[in-house]
């Protein structure tokens, strides 16, 4: 049974979401109604973040000494090593930053990750711009996370893990084999009923995983979507 990891990032791998805490401390006026907006189901993520990011008033030097606080979940690199030595490949899928995602993992040691994210950009205005490359159809995140999950034939065999703790890892969750769920991730997996673990962090992830490769896991009963009130 071959496996491969998804991990999202912010919340998962880092202890704060990381364009929230840059928009807290830098963001302009106007950030705040795209949140709102967002979060009401007006506007997608890919418009709200683009907008987000083109109100950030920081300069380059601003942004790496920020990303050089922010802090991870101490067993992830751990959690790496592990996967590593039993060949499964883990690959970083996440709706947010790839320049502070490798920023921040290069800083513990773990640059060799592969990281699917939009793109942050310097504009020549000197502000920023955000690119969304792995965008698709009818999709509204800036990252199509499901185009990492194919089903059928296109995984050749393969199983995937989801690592994730929110909204951006609803729609992928479908699609996966596993799930290793945090926060809100934990409910959406509940109610839908996809075969998940929760977790507090990666120290559970490490003790999990030998479970999941050698099938265990996946011999328990699916757990039963949640009751609808009558």
């Amino acid at each position: 049974m071959r496996w491969s990891i998804l991990c999202d990032f912010d919340g998962t791998v880092s202890v704060e979401d990381v364009i929230d805490s840059l928009l807290s401390r830098y963001g302009r006026p106007g950030w705040q109604q795209l949140e709102d907006d967002w979060q009401a189901g007006r506007i997608g993520s890919r418009q709200c973040m683009r907008g987000q990011v083109a109100l950030l008033d920081m300069d380059r030097a601003t942004l790496d000494a920020h990303l050089d606080a922010v802090r991870i979940d101490t067993g992830f690199p751990a959690f790496v090593a592990r996967a590593m030595a039993a060949g499964v490949p883990l690959r970083i899928v996440s709706d947010g930053l790839d320049y502070a995602i490798e920023r921040i993992l290069a800083r513990h040691g773990l640059q060799g990750l592969p990281v699917s994210a939009n793109q942050l950009r310097a504009s020549a205005a000197g502000g920023w711009t955000l690119a969304s490359p792995l965008q698709a159809e009818g999709c509204a995140s800036g990252t199509c996370k499901c185009r990492f999950a194919a089903p059928g034939p296109a995984r050749d065999g393969e199983r995937v893990l989801l690592i994730g703790d929110g909204a951006s890892d609803f729609c992928v969750a479908n699609r996966v084999d596993f799930v290793f769920a945090k926060h809100r991730l934990i409910e959406h997996c509940r109610a839908a009923g996809i075969p998940y673990q929760p977790i507090a962090g990666f120290q559970d992830a490490i003790e999990l995983l030998p479970k999941l490769l050698d099938g265990s896991l996946l011999a328990d009963p699916l757990p039963l979507p949640a009751a609808v009130p009558a």
